[in-house]
């Protein structure tokens, strides 16, 4: 899996256990729904550390826990 991916399953997997859909992380993170829709479609090959820092907040949870997902060990990520 490529770390774009990654974090992709990584918020969708957040938003289920917290029962959020894209438009209320939108409105809890101010991350706007065109980006987070092209975050979770993987059409962004890369993205700044600040955005994932959003939508942390919009989950109100640290980057440690956001990347303490097994989604992020070494052997699940490819180049």
């Amino acid at each position: 899996m490529k770390l774009n991916e990654a974090v992709s399953e990584r918020i969708k997997e957040l938003c289920k256990e917290r029962q959020m859909t894209q438009y209320q992380l939108f409105l809890k993170s101010g991350v706007p729904q065109s980006t987070l829709s092209t975050i979770m479609n993987c059409s962004y090959p890369s993205m700044k550390m600040r955005i994932i820092y959003e939508i942390c907040e919009g989950f109100e949870i640290t980057l440690s826990e956001f990347f303490a997902s097994p989604l992020f060990k070494r052997e699940n990520i490819e180049d």
